[in-house]
């Protein structure tokens, strides 16, 4: 894609459909007039007397104690400067959306009109009672240093400028992590820090208070080393100038054990690398390009611990690891401020993290076999899901601990639910899903790339590294196509399997196809006539090798596109039916839901066998599976048969896959709420358990409930998953949106990716066998 391209789609991302990336949602009813009259007049004076009576009730009847504010004055806006208040809007609106999807915290993004450093502190002193909390964005030092300050002195709700704070927790951590893998003291390191920005000055503080000594810190901006014997410093770069006779960054670096950049690109060379002690750290976390590169750096350095703010590589400092855990907290205790001590323990919790058994989910996300505590894992990933239930407890303990918590925490088991059940707003399998596909992306067929949906699809996938497609239709319309949307086809297979360049592999597939079904009926013309068609021709490069899964289904009935791939893949070895699966992205979480598409009036037996299909490729996307088979009738309440068939599949699931969690039949009201079921049914296997797969008994129920979520909730659906089949094949929604084919897309990778292992250790056990046999 093009610069003009990436940043017309840039454009388009926040202008449509709605401008803007966050928005005010009501959380009470409002549907009669008695609603109204209790959200308004006269019913909203009887809560403003109790705050006016007891200010501290203001948390207990608004939203105050989950609402933080994003201010700015777009002076420092991530590496475009100066620009603005009205230009910065769009960060802080992203800083909104990371806070409320990591965190659940509702966020107001306030643009102020000044450079006055007086005049920024008081308009945030007097809109502060708005709020929960304060972070500070991109405002440029050292007037950020001094606005932090006073407000901190004078607002008695947390206030936190996370350029300053977040690289530091989150490097600190990191840091203290490295050290321990090579068997070194902070206390002892010789530190050099490249940059004095506020972050620079934030990390090196805090190494500070961790032990590191300021003898052994060095700290250089664009003019050198900072010396004491220069003229004109800060406060803040005299407080860690040096008598030192150093003079230039390479100089610093000889013997150093850290470096800690915060500067820009390219800064270090191989050689100054060469010059540092022994299995040297160096943190290079300029952004988007590191100080050196990561691939230059653990070459030149077989002993180098790397890390950088980059996700392409081991070790990313990404400050969504702190901040929205800090503040989730923070709120929780409703700490009059974010100390010292907070800070620390947030650095602790992570850096423990970082060496506890890391959850399968995020392993499949990251395309690893093990992510495991060394040189390579020295911090979380941002996307581990214990980080919600790990890090706001430490912060809150060390608020109470400290002396400025308000509101103390005295059930922690049930403050860490609290906090798991936040995470279902949001949306993180999507994203673990593209990332786990993008570590080994496979060739995936597009049959109907001659519709402009598909092909704008088609290049996502291939620009973000999903897949390779490959391209089927009419070679003439899907080049036009392609250059309206200036999607570039060198290097892409595009095939036309009716053009005449295509006869000799059409010939060579449709002579493969007889030869497999003639003792079926189908003559060799029949075979060439069905090779012309489209799908029968994608199904046969799957089948044959030529393409590792296929996609297709957007312009044709699902009955018509699912024949060609029953006709030519079939069934798994093992599998006795195939059966669909949709995803549906809820605000409660992701719900796994079957069959929605194949099995009409499934029997008790085919019933199983469904949800034992489902619970498997739940699997494949890092989730435990929780399945509920769902019916009118809460566990056998009803002798009819459509009733007693969903019992006969619990009893079978029960005695033949015993370590399945799944019960039922239940409602679906009892299914989805742990209260109820735990009150009526406690005998019920799924107690205490959040269930995220439904079987529904028939395909009428499950077409309808997900296409019903789907419409009356905006729930995102990535679907109908194929199961049982014995290749890749994944058959789309008619009409399916861009982002519907993306999602798809991985999916159909992710697929081939685990059909291929299996393949392998499958292979590895014969080649064991026959080993101890011989």
């Amino acid at each position: 894609m093009s610069i003009e391209s990436k940043r017309s789609e840039a454009l388009v991302y926040h202008a449509k459909p709605t401008p803007g990336k966050i928005k005010v949602v009501p959380t009470k009813k409002y549907a009669t007039q008695r609603d109204l009259s209790l959200a308004y007049s006269p019913g909203v004076a009887e809560p403003c007397l109790e705050i006016e009576k007891n200010t501290a009730d203001v948390y207990k009847y608004t939203a105050k104690g989950n609402l933080v504010a994003v201010i700015s004055n777009g002076t420092a806006v991530l590496g475009l400067g100066d620009i603005g208040p009205e230009a910065s809007k769009p960060v802080m609106e992203g800083k909104g959306l990371l806070f409320k999807i990591f965190a659940d915290i509702d966020v107001f993004d306030i643009e102020v009109d000044t450079k006055d450093v007086d005049a920024f502190i008081e308009t945030v002193k007097n809109i502060a009672p708005t709020f929960g909390g304060i972070n500070l964005e991109d405002i440029k030092a050292p007037e950020a240093f001094e606005i932090e300050r006073r407000l901190k002195e004078e607002l008695d709700i947390p206030v936190m400028h996370d350029d300053q704070h977040g690289t530091a927790i989150i490097s600190a951590a990191a840091l203290l992590n490295a050290l321990e893998i090579t068997g070194k003291k902070i206390e002892e390191a010789k530190i050099v820090v490249s940059g004095a920005g506020a972050a620079a000055v934030s990390c090196t503080r805090l190494y500070k208070a961790f032990g590191a000594k300021a003898e052994n810190i060095v700290m250089t901006d664009s003019k050198g080393v900072i010396r004491k014997d220069r003229d004109s410093l800060t406060v803040e770069k005299a407080e860690f100038a040096t008598d030192r006779d150093l003079n230039e960054l390479e100089d610093a670096m000889v013997d150093a054990d850290v470096f800690i950049g915060l500067s820009m690109a390219n800064l270090v060379t191989p050689d100054m690398l060469l010059t540092m002690s022994d299995d040297p750290i160096v943190f290079a976390m300029a952004n988007p390009d590191p100080e050196i590169e990561y691939n230059l750096a653990v070459q030149t350095r077989k002993d180098v611990i790397m890390a950088t703010g980059r996700s392409d590589h081991p070790n990313q400092v990404n400050n969504v690891l702190g901040f929205p855990f800090i503040f989730r907290g923070a709120l929780d205790v409703r700490a009059t401020g974010i100390n010292e001590e907070m800070k620390m323990a947030a650095v602790k919790a992570l850096a423990e993290l970082a060496k506890e058994p890391v959850p399968e989910q995020v392993n499949i996300a990251y395309g690893e076999t093990r992510l495991n505590f060394g040189k390579d894992y020295i911090i979380p990933k941002p996307f581990d899901p214990r980080l919600i239930a790990k890090v706001p407890p430490a912060v809150a303990k060390a608020a109470m601990e400290s002396g400025v918590a308000t509101e103390p925490i005295t059930d922690w088991e049930k403050y860490e639910d609290e906090l798991l059940e936040r995470m279902g707003t949001d949306n993180k399998l999507v994203r673990l899903l593209l990332d786990r596909a993008k570590t080994n992306p496979k060739r995936v067929v597009f049959a109907e790339a001659d519709h402009l949906d598909v092909l704008k699809a088609a290049q996502t996938v291939k620009e973000e590294g999903i897949a390779f497609p490959i391209l089927l239709g009419r070679k003439d319309i899907i080049l036009e196509l392609m250059q309206e949307i200036d999607f570039d086809p060198s290097g892409i297979e595009i095939i036309d399997p009716k053009a005449d360049e295509e006869c000799e592999r059409k010939n060579h597939y449709a002579k493969m196809y007889w030869e497999a079904n003639k003792r079926k009926g189908i003559t060799l013309y029949d075979a060439q006539r069905l090779l012309r068609e489209r799908n029968y021709f994608a199904a046969m490069m799957v089948d044959r090798g030529d393409a590792d899964a296929l996609l297709s289904g957007y312009s044709r009935s699902y009955p018509t596109v699912v024949k060609p791939m029953l006709d030519l893949i079939g069934l798994a070895k093992g599998a006795t039916r195939i059966a669909t699966m949709n995803v549906m992205m809820t605000d409660k979480g992701p719900l796994f839901i079957s069959d929605t598409s194949i099995n009409i009036d499934p029997s008790s037996k085919e019933l199983a066998k469904i949800a034992q299909m489902t619970a498997r490729t739940v699997e494949m996307f890092g989730v435990k599976p929780i399945v509920a088979m769902i019916s009118y009738a809460n566990f056998g309440s009803s002798k009819h048969p459509s009733a007693e068939k969903v019992q006969d599949a619990v009893a079978y699931l029960h005695r033949y896959y015993p370590n399945l969690v799944v019960d039922g039949g239940l409602q679906m009201n009892f299914a989805l709420n742990r209260r109820m079921r735990k009150d009526k049914f406690p005998f019920s296997k799924l107690n205490g358990k959040k269930v995220n797969t439904l079987i529904f008994p028939s395909l009428d129920a499950a077409n309808s409930n997900y296409k019903l979520l789907s419409e009356l909730n905006n729930a995102e659906s990535i679907g109908p998953i194929m199961m049982g089949m014995n290749k890749p094949v994944h058959i789309l929604q008619l009409g399916a949106s861009v982002e519907e084919m993306i999602n798809m897309a991985a999916v159909a990778v992710i697929d081939a990716q685990e059909k291929e292992k299996r393949e392998r250790d499958l292979s590895l056990i014969t080649k064991g066998v026959l080993q101890d046999l011989k």
